[in-house]
């Protein structure tokens, strides 16, 4: 029988000794305690009758409550105040509020964002006789059971009995699997005392030390013997803040680095043996080459979606890969189970894990100085060689989905965890408010915003939320007047869209400055001013030909023909 595996069950420590030595919390004291325990200094949010009296006490709490103009994108700006703070957390009314809220969390749980997820719901004892009260949808547990299919832990706090274990249950899963989970307060719940003392305790997961140690010899012979090894860093480096670790690894066995197009930024991008974004056919051919010629891949955190994979055009051969989650860990073809991730990346970050080998020859793209052309017409090719031009670690980079994503996966990011996109679950419409939480857990952070039109006509309006916060991210929109990608895949009518005056819409919200671009010179004068205005947003209205794509769809494009 393994030794020292499992979970263990320890006394609550540190500062979660102040929540053990209240014992009279009522059930929602006790929640804001526990989300300030988490690290929750901010909230997002829209309120409603269901939960009005825990926004009471929200108010009353050092947890500051940030209204947003809809539910969806009071999820979207959680999802991007976790990936800056390390969790974050959303507060809505019940079944309008939470139901609005399910695209943005299925899309915190799909790319691995710890969201917290609170909805009020009506009292027990208005329950009684089943009742048709406002907002219900089917019975009074549907919104309960939509959100079980879309978070990794869940529970409504009915009974006075449990609600306490219950929170620490939930929040103690969201933490481990950084992914969202989901709280629903019943309104004559939230002063509720239990009659019982709680102490909470906290979880220790331990690794099988036996399952660990083969799985690192392993891992050291597979390395040991390969001419050409290199590195596919993914999320979960950033989620669980293994960045160091896998710089220790790396350093310490000269391999090289690449990351997928959702873990992008893992490291810097100026890193000498960063060798570029990983994405089959739509990556640098070198990149591509690269990794798909080597003799031993190393899979750190990485989750391999039809994204990162560049459409399925990548070729990688499971004999040759290490691939290490924190859901699983392969060796070739060898699973190990009860292996922690952390303890993984710790243990191979060792100098005792090192192998000595030659230092690859990496070569990195060349960061063209800018240069415009005052009168030639603006393409994305020559927008985003000014973009790259600009970037520093001032500066963090939130992009949507669609051709901005694509284009962006050229971008040199200087520091770790500075580009957020939704590059797996793909979702329209997540950067505007993204960048409303980036700014919310790290105000010194600059957001440049990477939009298209259609993306921005989903959720745009969350830049009043911007205005009343004081923030000023630079939003630029790539205006095409329709959904390039899906134009790429199959053209018609139906990619079309109204063609807005984008650079117009600080005339709407009473502050801002907007910029229209046509040519380079507007360009670069329109970046000029976005970096001086240092006191509000700043949109430029980027005018594109409609079957102007990035280098990175023509790449696939060209890929694929030679399928055909």
């Amino acid at each position: 029988m393994a030794k020292n595996k499992g979970v263990r069950p320890s006394a609550a420590s540190g500062k979660d000794q102040s929540v053990a030595k209240t014992t009279r919390h009522s059930i929602g004291s006790y929640l804001i305690q526990r989300l300030q325990d988490h690290g929750v200094r901010d909230l997002f949010g829209i309120p409603g009758d269901f939960v009005l009296q825990f926004y009471g006490m929200l108010e009353e709490s050092p947890i500051r409550v940030i209204g947003t103009t809809n539910e969806a994108c009071a999820g979207y700006a959680a999802d991007g105040y976790a990936r800056i703070n390390g969790i974050g957390a959303v507060c809505v009314t019940y079944c309008v509020g939470g139901l609005s809220l399910c695209n943005s969390v299925a899309g915190a749980y799909a790319e691995k964002s710890p969201v917290i997820v609170i909805s009020g719901s009506p009292g027990m004892s208005e329950r009684r006789s089943d009742p048709l009260l406002h907002h219900r949808v089917k019975d009074f547990n549907t919104q309960r059971e939509v959100f079980e299919k879309i978070t990794v832990a869940s529970a409504s706090l009915e009974d006075e009995l449990t609600a306490f274990r219950e929170i620490d249950r939930c929040l103690a899963a969201c933490v481990r699997f950084k992914r969202p989970v989901f709280l629903e307060l019943p309104r004559d719940k939230v002063l509720a005392v239990p009659n019982h003392e709680h102490q909470p305790l906290t979880e220790v997961h331990l690794s099988d030390p036996d399952a660990l140690r083969e799985a690192l010899e392993e891992a050291r012979e597979s390395i040991r013997a390969a001419r050409r090894p290199v590195i596919i860093a993914g999320i979960e480096l950033h989620r669980f803040a293994l960045q160091n670790q896998l710089l220790k690894f790396a350093e310490h066995n000269n391999i090289p680095i690449c990351a997928t197009l959702l873990g992008k930024s893992v490291v810097s991008e100026r890193h000498p043996l960063y060798l570029g974004v990983y994405e089959g056919a739509m990556g640098r051919e070198e990149v591509r080459r690269y990794v798909e010629d080597s003799d031993c891949i190393i899979l750190l955190g990485a989750f391999m979606s039809d994204i990162n994979l560049g459409g399925f055009t990548a070729q990688l051969d499971p004999g040759k890969c290490i691939y290490a989650t924190s859901e699983k860990l392969r060796i070739r073809y060898h699973h190990f189970h009860e292996v922690q991730f952390a303890d993984f990346m710790n243990a191979i970050s060792d100098r005792k894990f090192a192998i000595r080998r030659a230092a690859p020859k990496v070569s990195q793209p060349e960061i063209s100085a800018w240069k415009p052309s005052s009168a030639t017409t603006i393409t994305m090719k020559r927008l985003f060689q000014k973009i790259n031009s600009v970037l520093d670690e001032k500066l963090v980079v939130v992009s949507d989905t669609g051709d901005s994503l694509f284009a962006a996966a050229d971008l040199s990011i200087t520091q770790h965890t500075e580009f957020l996109s939704t590059a797996y679950y793909t979702s329209m419409g997540f950067a505007i408010p993204a960048s409303v939480g980036v700014q919310v857990a790290n105000r010194q952070l600059r957001p440049l915003v990477l939009v298209g039109d259609g993306a921005f006509q989903m959720t745009c309006m969350e830049l009043s939320t911007t205005v009343r916060q004081k923030f000023n991210p630079i939003v630029i929109v790539l205006n095409n007047k329709g959904y390039s990608t899906e134009r790429f895949i199959q053209e018609g009518p139906f990619n079309d869209i109204h063609n807005w005056q984008y650079h117009k819409m600080p005339e709407l919200l009473g502050a801002g400055w907007g910029f229209e671009v046509h040519t380079e010179g507007d360009l670069e004068k329109a970046f000029k001013a976005a970096f001086a205005n240092q006191d509000s947003f700043s949109l430029l209205n980027v005018h594109l030909d409609k079957l102007d794509v990035s280098p990175a769809l023509k790449r696939l494009a060209a890929r694929l023909a030679t399928r055909v």
